[in-house]
């Protein structure tokens, strides 16, 4: 239990980092709703989806390379070689995304606005090079370091997207003559937002400069062919991987059943917004991930690392169950984040893509087995196969039920590769996992959610719901409390309560 303890403590501390910082970042959720209409808040939703597929092709795979190499080779030898790896691509690449701006604003559909990617690739570019330092830091096992430049980050972004949206047009109103009026144009909303986090990357880069300075100039070339090796099939897993997590804006504004560009990004809008409600679930995961991968790849030497594997699974479970319960019960409050009441109209999507977030990162889990046996390639498939439904399904569903189809090729999408990924992973490497007891408890949440729904359906009043929410969230939380009453016993805090 120890190891889990360890692996909590890890989590905690860079997971409270991302959760903090996304945290952060969600709550301008409410302000760019007020600030933008449906059709701009759309328009920068599929702006952002493309960051993420740069993002991929911008690191192919090196940061997680990094960790496994890490642990096998010499170290120092590792992240020299991978930081200057990281430093020539990201010039070349960066170079490239610049010259094709005006042919991938056409593709975008911001044909209006090109210049929007000029300042995504920066903001991709100074990610990249942050890769590598971000992943030594975990490595180094420097959370706090680690957790102050996240959250200082989105700080910093807040505060920028808050002086460009809100305070530049507040000068310009009552003082024509200021010297912000120059340079200021109150059509470029979504450019500032893109600036502010130009911004932010770049004082995320400057305070790693002790790091991203750390290295020398001694390039390994076998290590780097090894390393390529182990790392490249992770590009093809992390780009289908960027097709299941955001293409689905990008397709939903090429063929939703609408009749202009506007009104399709309208579309994307209200279904960008209400995906933010699962944020709960992507935390979850985004700080288990952050927590896990340099655990799994330091605890595969002990003896009990498959049970030790199998207890992470399920309390990690049972924290995403509860967070599902969170959210789909107390959605009246929830929704109060967006802003735009006009943006309500896609709740009905919440529950579907909370579930679908929840297999996410049960994959996530799961995906140890590959990354642990040197497979890479596997996940690749595994990925490929999830990118292949979620095309599929939109493709021939987005033209007749708009964002309804991305949310439930989103729940396809994850839950496939969830299954492939357990199926095959036994095969490979035997890891016992409760999954029985696991299921049923999925299935008991969302049981939960229906008996909820239909009594809100009979009488439905705001102080009401939220106490029949309430019952049903600690109704549940003690039935676990009962069934796993040996496995918490043996946790800090909390086994002092259990009797």
């Amino acid at each position: 239990m120890s190891s889990i303890k360890k692996l909590a403590g890890q989590t905690v501390w860079y997971g409270v980092s991302s959760i903090a910082a996304r945290f952060i970042n969600y709550l301008l959720t409410p302000y760019l709703t007020f600030k933008f209409t449906e059709s701009q808040y759309g328009e920068m939703s599929i702006v952002y989806s493309f960051i993420p597929f740069m993002n991929v092709i911008f690191t192919y795979g090196m940061e997680t390379a990094f960790f496994r190499f890490a642990n096998k080779a010499n170290k120092k030898n590792v992240y020299d070689t991978s930081s200057i790896s990281l430093i020539i691509s990201t010039i070349i690449l960066c170079f490239i995304l610049i010259t094709l701006q005006h042919p991938l604003s056409v593709l975008l559909q911001i044909t209006q606005h090109p210049e929007y990617l000029s300042l995504a690739a920066a903001v991709i570019a100074l990610d990249a090079l942050s890769a590598i330092p971000f992943a030594k830091l975990r490595q180094d096992g420097r959370p706090v370091k680690f957790a102050s430049i996240k959250v200082g980050g989105i700080l910093l972004n807040i505060i920028f997207i808050y002086f460009f949206l809100s305070v530049c047009p507040r000068i310009v109103a009552h003082n024509p003559e200021h010297w912000i009026v120059k340079y200021f144009n109150p059509n470029w909303a979504i450019g500032y937002v893109l600036l502010a986090n130009v911004i932010q990357s770049f004082f995320t880069l400057l305070f790693l400069s002790k790091e991203f300075f750390g290295f020398e100039w001694k390039f390994d070339k076998k290590l780097w062919k090894e390393i390529m090796v182990y790392g490249l099939p992770l590009i093809i897993a992390g780009f289908a991987g960027m097709i299941n997590e955001t293409f689905d804006r990008i397709m939903l504004g090429w063929w939703a059943p609408v009749h202009s560009v506007d009104a399709a990004k309208s579309e994307v809008g209200i279904y960008a917004a209400c995906y933010k409600l699962s944020i709960l679930i992507s935390l979850a995961v985004q700080a288990f991930k952050m927590g896990a991968e340099p655990f799994f790849f330091k605890q595969s030497i002990e003896d009990n690392a498959p049970k030790v594997y199998a207890r992470v699974m399920k309390f990690f479970v049972i924290t995403l169950c509860i967070m599902f319960l969170l959210v789909v019960l107390y959605l009246d409050i929830w929704k109060q984040f967006i802003r735009n009441p006009k943006m309500w109209v896609g709740l009905k999507v919440v529950p579907i893509l909370l579930l679908a977030n929840m297999f996410l990162g049960i994959y996530y889990n799961l995906s140890v087995w590959y990354k642990l046996g040197h497979k890479t390639m596997a996940g690749a498939w595994i990925t490929l196969i999830g990118a292949v439904i979620t095309v599929f399904i939109n493709y021939f569903f987005i033209p007749y039920f708009s964002y309804m189809a991305c949310a439930w090729a989103t729940f396809a999408c994850y839950g496939s590769m969830m299954v492939v990924s357990f199926i095959w992973g036994q095969k490979e490497y035997l890891i016992p996992y409760a999954w029985k007891k696991l299921v049923a408890y999925i299935l008991i949440v969302v049981g939960l959610y229906f008996v909820y729904s239909g009594i809100i359906r009979l009488y439905d009043h705001f102080y009401f719901n939220f106490i029949v929410a309430t019952i049903l969230l600690l109704s549940f939380i003690w039935f676990i409390l009962l069934m796993e009453k040996k496995e918490f016993k043996n946790l800090p805090i909390i086994a002092k309560y259990i009797r």
